[in-house]
């Protein structure tokens, strides 16, 4: 294609997106004043879109894709599946792919998860664990358990549901009349405290607090639901070592279940393949979304312990069945994607060669600890977030109509990354397959665009 027509081409679909397209999570007044980035094709760990232009794809193309684009393990595995079938139910009937991949997943998720229940997005994920959770305690002859823990800033999807648990204002305020109650805790955000403490010297008075919301409500909570280790959608909050032992003990002296939200930080985004592997954790209920066809296609999955599965078996006549399910549940194409990227994780060194990874991109973040508009930089594994502020001493924040990350993200494109920003944090998030030379790169185009953007805002 000369360069004429590609323009031409780049015009006639900038139009059509401007004239019929609704972006999630976007302001669409400024959408339509801005020239769009509009992504044609992939390869590796880079995004190319109409013009030509080549990017590094710094987010995982939000946070899903592990292995790059176009593998061909995973190609040619949906490509075979084609061949035999795009999609069938679950509901009433079995499938080879279905059950291949809940074999598959069964066999790298912590020992004693077994049973898996497929759904197609992060947000059905958590909605089916907390339908899960009650309907566990209701059918264990505990009825009372109806309530949920969650924290602050946290963020498990958009249904109302995980709304009802999601923490970020910006975000869920305006939903609040059509929520649940639940209570929420305070986030163990140790640079802006909410508790005003300081990390260690405060003994994880976070966690106290959870403590304290238990043993007000006795018998009450069904489950605490959180994000382990790191709340990646209002901003990678860093849970300080410990936190997340400390609520499975929690969990267990009182009877609740624990979910762990792994919908971000599974399929070793943390460095590990779970992230509650770095605090000797299993759960009783995980969720997983995004990694786990490798960013080929949609599918979750909530993946429990026997003994919660084991309370929803019984006579026909005493209606124990767990009456949910989606359409595309356990979906052949996506399914068959999954389990390739699953053997890939498995059998090709992948999660063996993270620290090396993540000891370069840490290095190469290091030079941000000398930029004096950067706070703080939190990473676990290859997951990221600088957090910018107007002064460094004070930790005074950019107001938020300034989009200070939005600003430093244009400045990285025009350098060839894409990046995405919370607010004031900027987010990378580089999939598994970066090289360390190109963790590297990335690094350094997101320094440079922090600098260039913050000395003129």
């Amino acid at each position: 294609m000369d360069e004429a027509a590609r323009k031409a081409r780049h015009e006639r679909l900038r139009e059509a997106d401007h004239r019929h397209l609704w972006h999630p999570f976007t302001q669409m007044r400024d959408w339509l004043r801005e020239e769009p980035i509009i992504v044609d094709s992939a390869e590796g760990v880079f995004l190319v879109d109409t013009l030509g232009n080549r990017y590094l794809d710094g987010v995982s193309s939000l946070w899903c894709n592990v292995h790059g684009h176009r593998v061909p393990e995973i190609d040619a595995a949906v490509r075979a599946q084609l061949d035999r079938v795009a999609h069938s139910t679950l509901l009433g009937l079995a499938s080879t792919a279905s059950i291949e991949c809940a074999e598959a997943i069964a066999a790298i998720v912590p020992r004693g998860l077994t049973r898996v229940f497929f759904s197609d997005a992060g947000a059905t994920a958590v909605e089916i664990a907390l339908k899960m959770a009650f309907q566990h305690h209701a059918l264990r002859g505990d009825p009372g358990r109806k309530e949920f823990v969650a924290l602050r800033g946290g963020y498990h999807g958009d249904t109302l549901g995980a709304v009802s648990l999601g923490g970020i204002d910006l975000f869920h305020r305006i939903f609040k009349p059509l929520l649940f109650d639940v209570h929420h805790a305070p986030q163990p955000y140790c640079y802006r405290c909410p508790l005003a403490k300081r990390w260690p010297e405060c003994g994880m008075a976070c966690a106290d607090e959870v403590e304290r919301i238990f043993a007000s409500r006795p018998g009450k909570i069904a489950a605490l639901v959180l994000e382990p280790l790191m709340q990646g959608a209002d901003g990678m909050i860093a849970q300080p070592p410990g936190y997340l032992r400390r609520m499975r003990e929690l969990c267990d002296r009182h009877g609740a279940l624990l979910v762990c939200d792994e919908v971000a930080t599974g399929f070793g985004r943390t460095g590990t393949l779970w992230a509650v592997e770095q605090e000797g954790v299993v759960p009783d209920i995980l969720t997983m979304a995004k990694g786990i066809t490798g960013g080929y296609l949609p599918l979750a999955a909530t993946v429990t312990t026997e003994r919660v599965f084991e309370s929803f078996l019984g006579p026909y006549e005493d209606k124990t069945t767990f009456f949910h399910g989606h359409t595309y549940a356990g979906n052949p194409l996506a399914c068959a994607a999954a389990t390739a990227s699953i053997r890939l994780l498995r059998d090709g060194g992948v999660i063996e060669g993270l620290p090396a990874k993540v000891a370069a991109l840490s290095r190469a973040l290091a030079p941000a600890e000398r930029l004096p508009h950067v706070g703080e930089v939190r990473q676990r594994g290859l997951m990221v977030g600088i957090e910018l502020v107007r002064d460094r001493t004070t930790k005074e924040e950019y107001a938020y109509a300034l989009r200070a990350g939005h600003q430093v993200v244009l400045e990285a494109r025009r350098l060839g990354a894409l990046l995405r920003p919370l607010g004031n944090v900027v987010v990378l998030m580089p999939p598994l397959a970066m090289t360390e030379a190109q963790l590297a790169e990335l690094a350094a185009l997101t320094l440079a665009s922090i600098e260039k953007a913050t000395a003129r805002i």
